[in-house]
């Protein structure tokens, strides 16, 4: 029997994240949309296209949470996007209303789940559908450093005419302006690139790796980015239905690791059958501790006027 994957929101992410798992053939995939026809339509346009890429995904559309029923992911996408000039904190309080009409109904049909959310502003969104859906931490991750982390890798690539291939980066804490892209733990085909990218250029990256999605916002002016974010989900998707235990950064639960409890803040993370699996503890310098504290914190903010 085929793996189930169900998609909440059906715009320009959550049906670009259909396109990637269907594509991969990783599994089944329903998009559920409140608009009707959207989903619909986008999804027969994507299951006519399996034959010429010959896959043997499923897609299916809907505007009824029935149909997502026993799904072994959920993936939650819904809500406004930004708009240029627009903070993802400006999105707090209308994305969390849609959360709370989702989460019930998602739990109800598919009490088994896994929860991948994508929803800005993400941290808090996590946090939220953490305590509305009741599941262990495990099954409720956010979809964050996967996307900050390969912005960080496309732009060291560029600045070193090097395949992304030989390019780790990691980024922890928040995900906005107070991300902590972690230069000495990012190398290029095991060489940190602290030692072959000089510091100027390097903090200019780390700030665009900090920028990356209003850098998007502002050249679209009326939407935001949607392919790296959805290949980011993708990645999550396939090394938790292919047991991969793979190392990724995500937002996570963390009860007490760096330091910190009661909050969702990206670290890294291994997904497996079960979610999350571990989370890695890595050693950090107090400059790095004391800029994920700050992540943290304004995460905690969110969280606080929400009240989750």
């Amino acid at each position: 029997m085929r793996k189930k994957v169900s998609i909440v929101g059906a715009g320009n992410v959550g049906a670009t994240c259909a396109h990637w798992i269907a594509s991969k053939e990783l599994a089944d995939v329903v998009l559920i949309d409140i608009i009707e026809g959207v989903p619909q339509g986008k999804g027969l346009d994507l299951l006519e296209a399996m034959p010429i890429a010959k896959m043997d995904s499923y897609v299916t559309g809907t505007n009824d949470y029935a149909d997502t029923a026993n799904s072994d992911i959920v993936i939650i996408t819904a809500g406004i996007p930004r708009k240029p000039g627009m903070s993802r904190d400006d999105l707090l309080n209308t994305n969390y209303k849609i959360m709370q009409d989702v989460v019930g109904k998602v739990v109800k049909y598919s009490p088994n789940c896994i929860l991948i959310i994508v929803s800005n502003p993400l941290d808090a969104m996590a946090q939220a559908a953490y305590k509305m859906s009741g599941f262990s931490r495990n099954r409720v991750i956010g979809m964050a450093g996967v996307l900050d982390s390969a912005r960080f890798r496309a732009f060291i690539a560029e600045e070193l005419e090097v395949s992304v291939e030989n390019v780790t980066a990691f980024v922890l804490g928040g995900h906005g302006d107070t991300m902590v892209p972690l230069a000495r733990y990012s190398t290029v085909a095991g060489v940190p690139v602290t030692e072959l990218i000089e510091k100027e250029k390097l903090d200019k990256i780390i700030q665009r790796t900090r920028d990356g999605g209003a850098e998007i916002v502002k050249y679209l002016k009326t939407g935001s980015a949607y392919y790296a974010p959805a290949a980011a989900v993708c990645e999550m998707v396939e090394a938790i239905l292919k047991d991969k235990k793979k190392i990724l950064p995500c937002a996570i639960y963390l009860e007490g690791e760096y330091g910190i409890k009661g909050l969702f803040v990206g670290v890294p993370a291994k997904l497996g059958s079960n979610g999350l699996e571990k989370v890695l503890e890595i050693k950090l310098t107090p400059e790095e501790q004391a800029a994920l504290k700050k992540s943290a914190d304004s995460v905690k903010e969110l969280v606080t006027v929400i009240g989750v």
